[in-house]
C-alpha cells in the first residue's frame, strides 16, 4: 500500500466497474458453461469472454472517429457478439438467447471483498460508479450483485466514454463536489491517470486476475498515484487511517 499526500478532504468514491468492481471474465465463463449445458453448445467460453472484452475499445473508438453515433455500451455489446457468433459457433442461438446473452454485462458477479469493502467505506463517504456501462446496465448490476452505491454515475450522462476528461468533470458536477474532493478507484492505469488530469484524488487497485490465472498482470507505474491497494478492504483500510 502507497500513501501520498493528505486524503482528509475527500468526501466522494467514484469506482470503475468492469474489471475493478466486478469479475467479467469468470461471471461471463460460468454464464455460457450453463448456456453449454442446457444447448450443448460446443464452445470455448473463456475464448469468447476474451475476444468479447477485447473488441469493447475498439468500438468505442469507432464512435470516437463518427464512425458511428453515440452508442450505450449494451448496444456496442451487441454489435461485438454478432460478430462472434459465427467464430464462436453460436449459430443456433435464436434472437432470444442471444440477447439474454448479451445481458450478462448486467449479471455480474463481484470480486469477494467488493460488497464489503464498499459497505465499510459507504459509511464516511458518497460512493458511486463511474463506468461505461450505461444507467441501466449499471443500476440492474448493482440489483444483482448487492452493490451499495449511493447514486449510479455513469459515461452516459456526458455523452462520451472514458478517459474522456468530460466524464470525470461531470461526475465531481453531479456530485456538487470539486475533483480534489472526489477518488476515482479503479484497476486500470489509463482510467486512475485520466481522473488525476482533471484534478480527482486517485486509488488503483491491483486486480491481477481480471484476465484469468494464465494471464500475465501488466507492468504499472503506480507511483502518480494517491493510493495503490490490493482490494476494497485495503482501501477502506488505507482510508480508514485518514
Amino acid at each position: 500500500m502507497v500513501l501520498v499526500n493528505d486524503l482528509r478532504e475527500i468526501e466522494a468514491l467514484t469506482f470503475d466497474v468492469f474489471g475493478t468492481v466486478v469479475d467479467w471474465r469468470t461471471s461471463i465463463i460460468r454464464e455460457g458453461q450453463a448456456l453449454r449445458k442446457r444447448l450443448g453448445l460446443d464452445t470455448d467460453w473463456a475464448a469468447l469472454a476474451d475476444a468479447w472484452r477485447a473488441g469493447y475499445r475498439p468500438a468505442m473508438d469507432r464512435v470516437r472517429a463518427g464512425e458511428l453515433p453515440w452508442t450505450r455500451i449494451d448496444d456496442l455489446h451487441r454489435m461485438i457478439l454478432d460478430d462472434l457468433v459465427e467464430p464462436f459457433a453460436l449459430q443456433s442461438l435464436g434472437e432470444g438467447e442471444l440477447w439474454n446473452l448479451n445481458r450478462v454485462w448486467h449479471r455480474l458477479q463481484p470480486w469477494p471483498d467488493v460488497v464489503g469493502g464498499l459497505r465499510r467505506l459507504k459509511r464516511h463517504y458518497v460512493i458511486a460508479s463511474l463506468s461505461n456501462g450505461n444507467v441501466s446496465l449499471l443500476t440492474n448490476m448493482a440489483k444483482f450483485a448487492d452493490l451499495p452505491w449511493d447514486c449510479v454515475l455513469s459515461a452516459e450522462l456526458a455523452g462520451t466514454y472514458k478517459t474522456d476528461p468530460e466524464v470525470y468533470r461531470t461526475a465531481c458536477r453531479l456530485l456538487d463536489l470539486s475533483p480534489a474532493r472526489v477518488m476515482m478507484v479503479a484497476a486500470h492505469e489509463r482510467d486512475v491517470l485520466a481522473a488525476k488530469g482533471v484534478g480527482m484524488r486517485t486509488a488503483y487497485v491491483h486486480r491481477p486476475l481480471e484476465y484469468g490465472p494464465e494471464a500475465e498482470a501488466p507492468e504499472v507505474d503506480t507511483s502518480p498515484f494517491d493510493l495503490v491497494v490490493d482490494d476494497l478492504a485495503g482501501l477502506a483500510d488505507a482510508l480508514d487511517a485518514w
